[in-house]
């Protein structure tokens, strides 16, 4: 009796054997794997199923899946406000001004504040994209079940990036209102903030997707606070480029969440420069490329 019968988890060995079906008139393909059946979708509904429907299909899944848990889903907006009103407010009373876009001074919590909503839009994307993605890929399963329809791998990361962008732009689009409350919106510019942050978010859950399939265990995830608590402290959030030493202000200048503050904090007080181009173009490059590697891996893990 195969291991499927009687209740085992199915193993996942390399494909041994190939069979062809016939559901509902259409051509249905059956991978056998030590007595594990899996069936790819009917070709036809592959070509009638665009993209944006797949992906479409996923979000709407999580959004169905988190409707009684939209206190856990809001939650993360917390963390950055607490920053803002312990640091950018508590703390800016003692520091006073400091030099901000193009060198004028300005107070210490509205240089803070654009770079703490840099951080939001970060931490939102990046951590739904990571935690619960690893979760869905490797104990859900949710993915193999996904991909038995007419799914494919590149509509899943696009699901699931566009669901951490979601999560992400309701975080930068609540703290953007927190700041205006507070008066620490004072340019038209920062209407452009929330079109910012989600190229922010777009490009680190990206990112934070693609690096989620190479990872074996939670404990891999020590590499992503390895990598997001550095970027948070020393990528200008709270205090100017100028304090560094120059091979260290190098090093700054190189990494994602620099563009996003530096795009985030020149628009918010109104000193938009031309660098902003490049620095939104980095961001764009580093999300596309996380897309594609993203989809690729799901592929290789999954498909046969």
């Amino acid at each position: 009796m195969s291991d499927v019968s009687r209740g085992d988890d199915p193993p996942y060995p390399p494909v041994r054997a190939r069979s062809q079906a016939i559901v509902s008139g259409a051509r249905a393909e059956t991978v056998i794997r030590s007595g594990y059946q899996r069936v790819l979708p009917p070709v036809g509904d592959l070509r009638r199923l665009k993209s944006g429907a797949g992906s479409l299909r996923l979000i709407e899944r999580h959004v169905r899946a988190y409707r009684h848990l939209w206190l856990v889903f809001a939650s993360g907006i917390t963390e950055p406000l607490f920053y803002l009103l312990s640091i950018g407010i508590g703390l800016g009373v003692l520091v006073g001004k400091v030099p901000g876009p193009g060198g004028q001074l300005v107070p210490y919590r509205e240089f803070v504040a654009p770079g703490l909503l840099a951080v939001s839009a970060m931490n939102g994307a990046m951590y739904d994209s990571t935690f619960n993605v690893f979760f869905r890929l490797k104990y859900d399963k949710l993915y193999d079940a996904v991909l038995a329809t007419p799914i494919r791998p590149l509509q899943v990361a696009l699901g699931e990036i566009g669901w951490a962008l979601l999560r992400g732009v309701l975080y930068a689009v609540a703290f953007t209102l927190v700041m205006a409350i507070m008066g620490l919106v004072t340019s038209w510019w920062a209407l452009l903030a929330v079109p910012v942050a989600v190229v922010i978010g777009f490009a680190f859950a990206a990112a934070g997707m693609a690096a989620t399939t190479y990872m074996r265990s939670w404990q891999d995830f020590d590499y992503v606070i390895l990598v997001s608590v550095p970027l948070f402290l020393f990528s200008t959030t709270f205090y100017p480029l100028s304090v560094y030493p120059r091979v260290v202000g190098v090093i700054v200048e190189c990494t994602p969440l620099y563009q996003g503050v530096t795009l985030l904090r020149d628009l918010v007080l109104g000193a938009p420069g031309p660098d902003l181009i490049w620095r939104a173009a980095y961001l764009v490059v580093m999300g596309v490329a996380g897309v594609a590697l993203a989809a690729r891996r799901i592929a290789r893990l999954l498909l046969p």
